[in-house]
Order: structure tokens, then C-alpha cells, then sequence
């Protein structure tokens, strides 16, 4: 069975190789500039460039993934044989907030490469909610960048890291250093990018160099917090077995994709994909061992309620630039459609909420004494 599919993918394979070939020798006609965003009202123009002359007419008809955001003139080219002008225009006015792929196919077939001939614009309500999501972006950004800072600080005065949960320091960092191998692939793989290109012509690269530096931060910053573990007064914490069985679930199915890449059964794509999938389950589960172990101290002495605060903020502007950007551009799908992420902020800024009420409200009167860490007080989270 295993060998009757790997024939089948070597065959699509070949015959996909053939037609890339075949249609790197036809002239081509493809966009030279477009426009990524537009106000609704705006008009512009379309740049197409041609090759070389034909020796027989060529129609190429554009087709809109959705009908009635833009005003496309015209909708048809027709190229005669022999015809010395290279380039072409279309001319383009916004009519409402939406996004639309536009994409020319060239009749007769295997006369021009029209594989490039595609572009995609989107159409916002108003300049001024672009500029205003741009700032909550870096609102969100510059919070979240340095939320990790206030913990860092408050281990090295006390010179203790008794009341943070090594739990929580486990799974956070299994899902930083997971996601940076992600981005750092993504960005830096030409051959990751050759093979999402491939799944996905048209699709744009997810990972830029923001989130590749954002990453990577976090995960040096957590990696600090370690160290810290490691040289100052931690009582008796350690890792729980509960912690213990998630991080061995989550190596095995990192070695058991890895062994299927191996083999030619998966792409490494889809490993790097097992990876983010990974950071998203870290996510859904870090923040409940730090909140048992406030509760069980009655305190939340040595958790900085500074990184809690700061990552509310971030959460909570991240949610509003999504907010704002589904109006602006009409797309309350990717807002609605997309529940998973929208559910794991929510679900991140109802811990911080969770946080702050044991901070400000359950255990405000609570004072870290030295007792506490003369006698090295159990505070491990038990299975």
C-alpha cells in the first residue's frame, strides 16, 4: 500500500515537474505592479507586461474570486499576432471593503504562461482605521515583547524563584522554542518555502521577520528565567508528573512526525506545522499550574503581577486590532471563522483575569516571610 502511494506521489510529482518546464518556455504575461490595499472610492492602474509577439491571437479573461468590491476594466485582453506592444493596463475602482484575487486565463491553453498573471487587493472603509490598527499592532507587539521582563526582575531581587511554577516554565518554554524552529524554518527554509509555494501558488509567506524576532526573544528571555531556577533559592518545587506526561506526549509526536518526514510519508512543511500546532496546545494549558500553585500558597509572592497586566494589555489589544480590521475590511470571517485563535486570547486574558483577582482581591494581605524560604516549603503541584 505504502509503495502504490509513493508511485502515485512521484508520478504527480514528474508530471507537475513537466508542466513547470513546458510553461517556463512559453512567453509569459504577468503583473508588474498592483496595488496591495485601497480606499473604497480609490481608482488605480493595473501594469501587465508581455513577453514577445505570437504568431496567432490570444484572449486572456479575468476572473474575480468575488463579484461586486471592484469595478475591473476591462475584464478581457485580446492580444493579436504579431503585436509589438508589451504592455497593458487595467483600470480598477474600489466600490466596498472586502478582498478579492483576480486571476487571467489565457485562451487558447499552452500559448502564453499565464501563471503569474494573478494579484490581490484589498479594499478598507478608511485610511485612518489602517493607521489606528498599525499602532494597536504595536501596542500589542511592544507589550508582549516585554511582559517577560517584570519576572526576570523580580527573581533577581528576591534572589528566589519560589512561588513561580516550574510547571508552567516547562510548558512555556517547550512552546517558544517550538515556535522559533517554526518561524526561523519558515523564514530562512528556501526549501520550506518551495514547498509551501507549491501547496499554496498564491498564498503569501506566514511568517515575517517581526515574528521571527519576537520568537526567538521570548524563548532567550525564558531561557534566562531557567538559569535563574537553576542558581537562586527554589525551596522544593520541581516539575509535576502530569507536566512530565504532557511533555513526553508532546516529544513523541514530534519524533513520530519526524520519522514520517524521514520516510517520504509527510513533508517537513508538515512538521513545522506539528510544531505551531504544539505552541497552540502549550497555550491552552501553561497558564493552569501557575494558578494552582497560587492557590494552593495563598499568595502570588514571586509571580510578577506586572507580566500578568502586560500580557492582559497585549491580549486585549490584539483582540481590538482584529476587531478593527474585520470592520475596516468587512472580513468578520477571519475574525468569527477563525475560533481557534480568537479562543486562545480570550482564553489567556481569562487566566490574567483570574490572576489579578488573586492578586488584588484573594490574597492581597499575603507577605512572603522568610520562613517560607529557610524551610523550603513544599509547593510542588501533585498528580
Amino acid at each position: 500500500m505504502n509503495t502504490i502511494l509513493r508511485l502515485i506521489i512521484v508520478s504527480f510529482l514528474i508530471i507537475l515537474k513537466f508542466d513547470l518546464i513546458k510553461n517556463e518556455k512559453l512567453p509569459s504575461f504577468e503583473v508588474v505592479s498592483a496595488p496591495d490595499v485601497l480606499i473604497v472610492g480609490e481608482k488605480c492602474q493595473i501594469l501587465l507586461k508581455f513577453g514577445c509577439p505570437l504568431n496567432q491571437s490570444v484572449a486572456v479573461n479575468f476572473i474575480e474570486s468575488q463579484e461586486g468590491i471592484l469595478n475591473l476594466s476591462p475584464k478581457s485582453i485580446s492580444i493579436p499576432p504579431n503585436s509589438t506592444s508589451s504592455n497593458f493596463t487595467i483600470s480598477l475602482s474600489a466600490i466596498k471593503a472586502g478582498s478579492v484575487e483576480v486571476t487571467g486565463y489565457s485562451s487558447p491553453k499552452d500559448v502564453i504562461n499565464d501563471f503569474n498573471l494573478y494579484f490581490k487587493v484589498t479594499v478598507a472603509n478608511s485610511h485612518n482605521l489602517i493607521i489606528a490598527s498599525l499602532i494597536v499592532g504595536w501596542g500589542y507587539f511592544l507589550a508582549w515583547g516585554i511582559c517577560s521582563y517584570p519576572q526576570v526582575w523580580l527573581n533577581f531581587k528576591r534572589k528566589s524563584v519560589v512561588g513561580l511554577s516550574f510547571d508552567f516554565l516547562a510548558l512555556n518554554i517547550v512552546g517558544h522554542v517550538s515556535y522559533t524552529i517554526f518561524n526561523l524554518c519558515f523564514y530562512f527554509g528556501d526549501f520550506i518555502q518551495a514547498e509551501y509555494f507549491l501547496r499554496y501558488p498564491h498564498g503569501q509567506s506566514p511568517v515575517l521577520l517581526n515574528d521571527v524576532l519576537n520568537t526567538s526573544h521570548a524563548a532567550i528571555v525564558y531561557i534566562a528565567i531557567i538559569a535563574q531556577c537553576c542558581v537562586y533559592q527554589c525551596g522544593k518545587q520541581s516539575i509535576s508528573n502530569i507536566t512530565w506526561m504532557l511533555l513526553g506526549t508532546f516529544m513523541g509526536i514530534i519524533v513520530a512526525v519526524l520519522i514520517f518526514c524521514a520516510v517520504g510519508a509527510l513533508h517537513w512543511l508538515d512538521f513545522l506545522y506539528t510544531l505551531s500546532y504544539i505552541k497552540l496546545a502549550v497555550t491552552l494549558t501553561k497558564y493552569v499550574p501557575q494558578a494552582v500553585l497560587n492557590y494552593r500558597r495563598k499568595s502570588t509572592v514571586g509571580w510578577s503581577i506586572e507580566r500578568v497586566l502586560l500580557d492582559m494589555i497585549g491580549g486585549v489589544l490584539s483582540i481590538m486590532q482584529m476587531l478593527i480590521n474585520a470592520y475596516n475590511y468587512d472580513d468578520w470571517q477571519s475574525y468569527f471563522g477563525n475560533p481557534a485563535k480568537l479562543c486562545l486570547g480570550l482564553f489567556s486574558i481569562c487566566f490574567d483575569i483570574i490572576f489579578i483577582i488573586q492578586h488584588y482581591c484573594l490574597y492581597r494581605n499575603s507577605e512572603e516571610s522568610d520562613k517560607e524560604d529557610s524551610q523550603n516549603t513544599e509547593v510542588t503541584i501533585k498528580q
